[in-house]
């Protein structure tokens, strides 16, 4: 018997304490291994982290990738929550500077946040983790959005890059078409 999904009631509030959200992400990065186990697919493996990232936690408001799509530029989705942004360039917003600096952004405040993009005012903080290639080449960012201020901390950034890792190795397939 497959087990049930984590779904966490989506109340917005930050109810968990550093036990308690350590052993959600031990039991959601479970679930991650065990679904992509197999899967070559980028895309379908970037989808199926974010629907079980998004609905394992109460305090996640947006939960999405932003693609690599050029030299400097970042296209959404896949991603839950509402509307995002479409296109970032490097360097613009959280998003773009955790792309441009290759490294983990984490945001307490987004408003104090200079060049802050709102892509939905609701968002009170952010954390952005660069997702990279067997190769080591940036090929997007991880982006969660919360409409709690400072809701983000070490153990959601530990816990992140360690999931995003998962995705090494993993390459988009060829689309086939019929003529």
């Amino acid at each position: 018997m497959a087990e049930l999904t984590l779904v966490a009631d989506k109340t917005g509030e930050l109810r968990m304490d550093a036990a308690a959200k350590e052993e959600r992400y031990a039991e959601v990065r479970a679930q991650i291994e065990a679904a992509l186990e197999g899967e070559r697919d980028l895309l379908a493996c970037m989808t199926t982290v974010v629907c079980l990232l998004h609905n394992a936690f109460p305090y996640y408001f947006w939960t999405g990738f932003y693609r690599r799509v050029g030299a400097a530029e970042l296209l959404v989705g896949p991603y839950q929550g509402t509307m995002g942004c479409l296109s970032i360039a490097f360097g613009r917003g959280v998003c773009g500077a955790a792309a441009r600096d290759r490294a983990t952004v984490l945001v307490e405040d987004v408003d104090a946040f200079p060049g802050h993009i709102a892509c939905d005012s609701a968002s009170a903080s952010e954390i952005v983790v660069p997702v990279f290639d067997a190769a080591g080449e940036l090929i997007g960012v991880l982006d969660v959005d919360s409409t709690i201020p400072a809701a983000f901390d070490a153990v959601d950034q530990e816990h992140l890059e360690a999931i995003v890792a998962l995705l090494r190795g993993r390459e988009p397939l060829p689309i086939y078409r019929t003529a």
